[in-house]
């Protein structure tokens, strides 16, 4: 089951960087915020079919649970509006890894401190080294970038 979930999670994080790439395109087009509003719209929708078609039933509801928690609901919302913006200028890659790392640092500072609820896992050397060499990747997926605006600058 360990196997499905990360494979699962894979999955996710591979939609969210074809995502990234198509908002960033319709961004350009559309604008920002237009295209940040068609995502949650749509998603909203689908999320609302899936609900209707496939949600058992749960004895609480959101008026039940813990107010705090319905703020989570707001952390897509900067997310889904600097990639829309961070993709058409830095492109998919950068800016992916670069959500990554951010995603990597605070989910490690949860795990640790045990916040939102969450079981305490603690941090170490081999959590460290994962953030490491996540910051290592972006700067030469960045670095790269950069070499090749330096080629096409010198082509033109």
């Amino acid at each position: 089951m360990t196997i499905l979930m990360i494979l699962l999670a894979i999955f996710g994080g591979a939609m969210l960087s074809v995502q990234a790439a198509i908002n960033g395109q319709l961004g350009s087009k559309l604008g920002v915020l237009k295209t940040a509003f068609l995502t949650f719209s749509v998603g909203a929708l689908i999320t609302a079919l899936l609900i209707f078609f496939f949600e058992p039933k749960y004895a609480v509801t959101l008026l039940d649970v813990p107010k705090w928690q319905l703020l989570g609901a707001l952390c897509g919302v900067p997310y889904i509006v600097i990639m829309v913006i961070a993709v058409q200028r830095i492109g998919t890659a950068v800016a992916t890894v670069a959500v990554i790392f951010g995603q990597l640092t605070m989910s490690m500072l949860i795990d640790n401190f045990g916040w939102l609820g969450n079981e305490a896992i603690p941090f170490s050397m081999y959590r460290l080294s994962a953030i490491i060499c996540l910051g290592i990747a972006l700067y030469f997926i960045y670095s790269s970038n950069k070499n090749v605006e330096r080629l096409s600058d010198k082509n033109h």
